[in-house]
């Protein structure tokens, strides 16, 4: 099976900027401390835009995201940060070995 590699690109609205921003920090400790098949998975802040934040994350194959993205702490940051995101995008990508 392949890596899955997905690059989640969100931009916070400004009034909600440090709410959220504390819901992917602790996003990011609870995947470390409870998500198998996690092979890397880090939160970067844009340099060139404001409020705007990228994780990036390579997973063992797509039913560890899968799992991933069915735990109860997944949900509950999506529970937490419905309506206070201007945008959200996220690119799931495989790697071609060349």
């Amino acid at each position: 099976m392949k890596n899955i590699i997905v690059v989640a690109n969100i931009k916070i609205k400004p009034e909600f900027k440090e709410e959220v921003y504390n819901e992917l920090v602790k996003l990011h400790k609870n995947t470390h401390q409870y998500d198998l098949g996690c092979i890397y998975y880090e939160l970067h802040k844009s340099l060139n835009e404001e409020n705007s934040y990228t994780f990036i994350e390579t997973w063992e194959n797509q039913e560890f995201l899968t799992q991933h993205e069915g735990k109860s702490h997944f949900e509950e940051f999506l529970t937490n940060i419905e309506n206070k995101l201007e945008s959200v995008e996220i690119n799931k990508l495989e790697k071609i070995l060349i």
